[in-house]
């Protein structure tokens, strides 16, 4: 039986997300990104769509690779500014029922007894509607600016996000048991203290000696996202992660990477269809073709190729301003950025060369991912294409405009998708880990490592 296609939507908090040069577009409100207002409406429409998560992208990098500067980015506007993410979720809850929210953070930057605070009081005020996407870091500038020297080595950032999950599994499953919480008037106890214990950990890397601070969440863990699909990262997210957002521009691409995570999901003793993908795509759609291609024409002549190519140098640490824009990209080992950005238009797909130019265009709309272009018939056909080649479970779609990409996705291609049977109809009830249907329960599985810091485990 062919699969529900799951969607998220995928932004950032700055004027620039994946399409550079798009926010002078006159139907685009990218230029609102700092507004409350914008950030509600947007979870409205998406709602209306049955999207099932707005997947927020984040980094504390900043775009300094391209020509040895901040210039070129803060120009362009490239992904700076850029706002925490985290700070407009209980808004967008508020003003939905439903819809779920994934926000970035990274386990290389702030300790993990704050963060699980700040996750577990998300969780509270969503109703269990949040999800974590767990990143390393990738850039100098992130580091320098936080007072580092330089980018911590790639496998080692790994190192310690898996010691920052063990202490989060120990604050969100086991120092609150199922019970502590009475919340009895007649008594005047709120907390039975036998069952609330002390977490003290002592690593390599984290030291802690204390409760965790609020009563345990719809979820208690978040729903895991995560992002990295090195050989480091696919291990990683075969551990840990629930869903598993990709990037890359054919299913050539993306196939042998959902593949080898499942492979790792089983080594590490899960089933291989614990992890949801979803894979990004940016779709531009019409009620008739032409009007289609016409709005990919006008969206054209307002995209960035210098503003693509300033994103890429900082996703790398490779400085494109220095390459002919007719040379073919090569493989390079890089120890700081983003291994799997450059390994997707090198190594991935050994039957198609890039040069720098072509990704520049390619990468101006969209970013990394295709760009799906048509009636809704025609792409309900990619998107149905893209699922059955790849096993996918479903997109982070991106935008050329927001919120009118969005909207269009809403009016024109669920509907399509609904009549053939790949998209549901309704939202599922509960949270948001029941409602993508990747736990049977609000709780993360017995099998998940997880599980192990529970109470009596």
């Amino acid at each position: 039986m062919p699969k529900e296609i799951r969607v998220n939507a995928f932004a950032m908090h700055t004027p620039v997300h994946q399409s550079p040069g798009l926010w002078r577009h006159p139907q685009d409100q990218s230029l609102a990104y700092n507004q409350l207002d914008y950030w509600v409406n947007l979870a409205q429409t998406l709602e209306r769509g049955l999207v099932d998560a707005l997947f927020m992208a984040d980094s504390l990098e900043f775009n300094s690779v391209y020509g040895g500067s901040t210039d070129a980015a803060l120009r362009h506007a490239a992904q700076v500014p850029k706002q925490d993410p985290l700070l407009s979720v209980s808004a967008m809850a508020y003003a939905t029922r439903h819809l779920g929210f994934g926000v970035t953070s990274n386990a290389n930057h702030e300790p993990p007894y704050a963060f699980a605070r700040r996750m577990s009081t998300l969780d509270h005020l969503t109703r269990g509607r949040i999800g974590w996407n767990i990143v390393t870091g990738y850039a100098k500038s992130g580091a320098l600016a936080q007072g580092r020297q330089d980018v911590t080595p790639h496998d080692t950032r790994y190192d310690i996000a898996d010691e920052y999950m063990e202490v989060l599994y120990k604050l969100w499953e086991g120092s609150w048991e199922d019970g502590a919480v009475l919340r009895d008037t007649a008594s005047g106890v709120f907390a039975d203290p036998s069952k609330v214990h002390r977490i003290s950990h002592q690593g390599r890397y984290f030291q802690l000696d204390g409760i965790h601070l609020t009563e345990p969440s719809p979820q208690r863990t978040p729903l895991l996202f995560q992002a990295g699909s090195s050989t480091r990262g696919k291990q990683f997210a075969g551990k840990h992660a629930e869903c598993v957002y990709l990037s890359g521009p054919s299913p050539q691409v993306i196939a042998p990477t959902v593949a080898a995570t499942r492979a790792e999901a089983v080594k590490a003793g899960r089933r291989a269809d614990d992890i949801l993908f979803f894979a990004m795509s940016t779709v531009i759609v019409g009620r008739t073709e032409k009007e289609a291609r016409d709005k990919l024409h006008d969206y054209q002549q307002y995209a960035s190729s210098d503003a693509a190519l300033v994103v890429f140098s900082g996703w790398t640490g490779i400085d494109f301003s220095k390459l002919d824009p007719d040379e073919p990209i090569r493989h390079l080992p890089i120890e700081g950025g983003i291994r799997s950005a450059l390994e997707n238009f090198t190594i991935s797909d050994p039957n198609r060369v890039w040069t720098v130019r072509e990704l520049a265009q390619h990468n101006a709309i969209g970013g990394r991912g295709p760009v799906l272009v048509g009636d809704p018939s025609q792409v309900a056909d990619q998107l149905e294409a893209w699922m059955d080649q790849t096993d996918i479970d479903g997109f982070n779609l991106s935008y050329a405009i927001t919120p009118g990409a969005y909207i269009d996705f809403a009016d024109l291609v669920v509907p399509k998708l609904q009549a053939r049977g790949r998209y549901k109809t309704a939202y599922r009830e509960g949270t948001l880990r029941e409602k993508l249907g990747s736990g049977a329960s609000a709780r993360l599985p017995e099998r998940h490592p997880a599980a192990r810091f529970r109470p009596g485990r």
